[in-house]
């Protein structure tokens, strides 16, 4: 259609069209594109555990027990045992009173935020949180005031000026833990201490955290210290637990005004339950079996990263296995892409709507499934760039 085709010359001209990538096959850090073998550094596998024959194999069982399809939406007849089993082990994992499975991160934020925050509501959101984020934002029809990225003291102000208003009902913070872009993590003690101040209620993105951050890759909580208690959790299994589906955690009243209320969840197929058990299978590994890998990880992420900040690349605030390198431009960005792709090294560029105008980069993601001569290769091919 005309119109279409209006949009999409738009698009292009400014060099935001974007084109699909068909991976053939894909084993720990490489990938397979159109016959070439490339260095995967865009994945979220952060464990390497999508690969794990343990999880494979839970998987292939269940799929002989109850066959692919749940069927039907939870509330019907799509809750099977595997639904049940994951959620308790997720209880037990993220030390909360119960949790609720969703099919993806998207739908678990654009369910739980406008059942949580209505019209009558305030919503206090950082400026660099998710997508998601944003669009369950806007669903719920909360008046929303955006603070400044991590920035405590406006955020305190932002709180101040909300107790003038007598008719709001709920106060609510929201923010990711680990920013999926910059790599750096929210100050979620001094957002706590907030929240307890001004009467507001915490919930957080701990997507990029799961299996990643703290002592036993319990996510943000851990890494800071502080106690789950009435803090509303969201994770997903897609990510260093290598499976797919999300989840939130929380007190009991929480999970079951969701059940009834949560759009995404109540009107959406339930989760194979074969990708339940698969995810079953992850976070026991993760929780008993994960500290070589994180070990692997952590060290991985500090060889890429001073190996960029020694050649003097602006690589943000990062803190985590994601590291950027900022570019600014989209055609720097595209071009960094297409070189680092030449040299069969899979990283593409992120550009707006993803960032904001201005804030290109390549984004690189890095696994416990890297080797030390994979990294090297990143920085000897930038080396020459």
């Amino acid at each position: 259609m005309k119109q279409f085709d209006t949009e999409l010359h738009k698009l292009k001209n400014k060099k935001l069209l974007r084109k699909l990538t068909c991976i053939k096959a894909s084993h720990g850090s490489k990938i397979s594109i159109d016959g070439q073998s490339y260095i995967d550094f865009s994945s979220n596998d952060y464990l390497a555990l999508s690969n794990h024959p343990g999880i494979v194999r839970a998987a292939a069982a269940a799929l002989t027990k109850y066959g692919f399809g749940s069927g039907a939406s939870r509330l019907l007849s799509g809750t099977y045992l595997p639904h049940v089993k994951l959620e308790e082990r997720i209880v037990k994992f993220k030390k909360t009173e119960a949790a609720l499975v969703f099919n993806t991160g998207y739908a678990a934020n654009t369910g739980i935020i406008p059942v949580i925050a209505g019209a009558d509501a305030v919503i206090f959101s950082d400026e660099l949180n998710h997508a998601s984020i944003v669009d369950g934002v806007r669903l719920s029809k909360a008046d929303v005031k955006v603070y400044r990225h991590r920035d405590v003291n406006y955020l305190e102000s932002l709180l101040k000026k909300s107790l003038d208003r007598k008719t709001t009902r709920r106060r609510l913070v929201i923010t990711d833990t680990v920013f999926s872009m910059d790599g750096d993590i929210a100050p979620l003690k001094d957002l706590l201490s907030l929240c307890d101040r001004y009467d507001a209620v915490l919930m957080i993105d701990d997507a990029h955290g799961t299996g990643v951050l703290g002592k036993t890759g319990r996510g943000g909580l851990e890494h800071f210290g502080i106690r789950a208690d009435n803090i509303i959790q969201m994770g997903t299994l897609s990510k260093a637990a290598g499976c797919y589906g999300a989840f939130v955690a929380g007190n009991k009243d929480l999970i079951e005004l969701l059940i009834n209320r949560a759009r995404s969840f109540i009107y959406s197929t339930s989760l194979p339950p074969a990708v339940c058990e698969a995810g079953i299978k992850a976070i026991d590994i993760i929780d008993k079996r994960s500290t070589r890998s994180r070990e692997r990880l952590w060290k991985n992420r500090g060889r890429l990263y001073d190996g960029l900040e020694n050649m003097g690349f602006d690589t943000l605030d990062s803190e985590t296995p994601i590291i950027p390198i900022l570019t600014g431009d989209v055609k720097k960005a595209l071009k960094i892409g297409r070189y680092l792709y030449e040299n069969k090294i899979f990283s593409p560029a992120i550009r707006p709507p993803t960032v904001p105008e201005g804030k290109c980069r390549i984004r690189f993601t890095v696994t416990a499934g890297h080797t030390d001569e994979e990294i090297d290769l990143v920085l000897e091919v930038l080396k020459k760039y």
